[in-house]
């Protein structure tokens, strides 16, 4: 019988959340050397200032962070670099026709290791928020904190 080794790592991309209006949401397989599956089993990673980006019809990711493995040698991996994507063609190709439209992206949301222990990177189309929409979020934020503060009271 197979032990569970570690948890489920999660690294979120909270800005993304408030920066965009997630419009359609992607599971991606990421593309992995062998220092970077280990580094992020650690939870070093980061998703801040990430974004995909389409190149020759493959989905990449750039600017995404895993920190160097502490015990790699000279076989260590660069923390910031280039990392394609795995999606099925026709989901690549529905992404590619939405991602062409005025004003939406692809942005990264949560990092994370499945049940059969593979790293995943849950992809949302977005669509910019503008600063009022921006306010509206902080104000409903604090309203619900405000609403779960008088009922635990």
């Amino acid at each position: 019988m197979k032990e569970k080794i570690q948890k489920n790592i999660l690294i979120k991309n909270k800005r993304a959340t408030f920066d965009y209006e997630i419009l359609d949401v992607y599971t991606a397989g990421i593309v992995l050397v062998g220092t970077e599956i280990k580094s992020l089993r650690l939870g070093k990673g980061g998703l801040v200032d990430t974004y995909c980006y389409f190149h020759r019809g493959e989905l990449w990711v750039k600017n995404m962070y895993i920190a160097e493995y502490f015990y790699g040698t000279y076989n260590n991996h660069v923390a910031r670099r280039d990392r394609k994507l795995l999606l099925n063609r026709k989901e690549l190709r529905k992404l590619e026709e939405a991602s062409k439209s005025m004003g939406t992206t692809i942005v990264p949301l949560k990092l994370f290791i499945n049940e059969r222990g593979l790293a995943k990177l849950q992809i949302g189309l977005a669509r910019g928020k503008k600063q009022y929409d921006k306010r509206a979020s902080i104000k409903e934020r604090d309203d619900r904190r405000e609403m779960d503060r008088a009922l635990k009271r």
